[in-house]
């Protein structure tokens, strides 16, 4: 006997297609309760839009001063980004890496 001996020989069989899927009918669905869940649905959104208070700012003034000056640090850090040009970046690279170099260079005797 061969190892495939033990295998099924038949075509594949399809879930939800044949004789016993073919034979349910669908249920209708109840159109009161349909409307009853759609009334519940907007009275929950009319009491979380009455229940919702304005945001009430909890931080401390010391809080409020440490974010004010780290936004305007970053503002800084951006506009002095922008303002440099690719050329101008390109130099001062150049100008660093030249100094690195100086220390590698190999003393004559």
């Amino acid at each position: 006997m061969s190892e495939y001996a033990t295998v099924q020989k038949s075509a594949l069989k399809l879930k939800g297609v044949g004789d016993i899927s073919a034979g349910k009918k669908k249920k209708k669905k109840d159109k009161q309760s349909k409307h009853r869940l759609e009334q519940v649905a907007t009275s929950q959104n009319d009491e979380e839009v009455k229940t919702k208070k304005a945001y009430v700012d909890k931080r401390t003034p010391a809080q409020m001063a440490f974010d004010k000056m780290q936004e305007k640090r970053q503002m800084e850090r951006i506009l002095n980004k922008a303002s440099k040009t690719h050329k101008h970046r390109v130099e001062v690279s150049h100008v660093r890496f030249g100094i690195a170099l100086l220390g590698f260079v190999m003393k004559q005797v």
